[in-house]
């Protein structure tokens, strides 16, 4: 009898093991991912107050921040290097992208993240002579559970003429469709769902949003129209748990977009 209790107890226990082991691979598979336009640092206020920025990552809690509208030592930003001044506010690891050369400094894409960096790499994307050049920033990170994982952030042209976000948008496709790594994409693409670049990145990725009723992202005051999203691909590499809009009217102009995702697979 005490021999067979003890077999019972024995495999209770290795069954609980590997019950636990799961539920915490599952929760170490859970990633939050903001998109965050920062207005280059100013807030609606105009009073270029970093703190009113960081306290919106640090209040969402996310795991990786795709930052638009990023300045690099400009003079409209006091000379400050906006990505490490907002890493060292969130306590997360910082990575700067080149757009363009702007007003004596630089202006491009950012990227926050709260497990270190195996690589990254800035693609440059097409744009009209006369335009904003644009870019799209990536960076290579390993997961709690092992899983390495690619996260990509970008900026897509403002201007009514959409030519250039069509390009942009299959830039994307071309470039990062060949990953190795399960990926996600997260941005203000400056173009609403069902347009003509949602439609091309949607061929490639899948939106963490609902499409019968996608939740408005810009202006931060008043939203009206979704333009800040994330994206994941392949199509059937993630699970949406949850997206949130965070509204805010003083920190940027657009809305942050807060998007909960589970990786799946062993």
């Amino acid at each position: 009898m005490k021999v067979k209790l003890a077999i019972v107890f024995l495999i209770f226990c290795l069954s609980g093991s590997s019950i636990w082991s799961q539920s915490l691979l599952d929760s170490n598979r859970i990633i939050k991912v903001l998109s965050f336009n920062i207005l280059h640092g100013a807030t609606t206020k105009g009073n270029f107050d970093l703190d009113a920025i960081a306290n919106v990552i640090i209040r969402t809690d996310p795991d990786l921040v795709a930052l638009q509208e990023v300045d690099y030592k400009t003079n409209r930003a006091k000379k400050y290097d906006l990505v490490t001044e907002l890493g060292w506010r969130t306590k997360m690891a910082p990575v700067f992208g080149r757009a363009m050369f702007y007003d004596g400094g630089e202006y491009g894409e950012g990227i926050l993240s709260k497990t270190s960096f195996i690589s990254s790499r800035n693609v440059n994307l097409p744009y009209s002579p006369g335009n904003e050049p644009r870019a799209a920033l990536e960076i290579i990170t390993v997961l709690a559970s092992g899983d390495t994982i690619s996260f990509v952030g970008t900026h897509l042209d403002h201007l009514r003429d959409e030519k250039d976000r069509v390009a942009q948008a299959a830039k994307i496709n071309e470039v990062f469709s060949k990953n190795k790594y399960p990926t996600i994409l997260a941005g203000d693409l400056n173009a609403q769902p069902g347009s003509n670049p949602i439609n091309i990145l949607e061929k490639n990725w899948k939106g963490a949003y609902d499409k019968n009723n996608p939740k408005p992202t810009f202006p931060s005051n008043d939203p009206q129209r979704k333009i800040d999203y994330v994206l994941f691909y392949p199509l059937d590499a993630w699970e949406v748990l949850e997206t949130k809009v965070i509204q805010d009217s003083i920190a940027s102009d657009h809305c942050g977009y807060l998007a909960t995702l589970r990786l799946k697979g062993k």
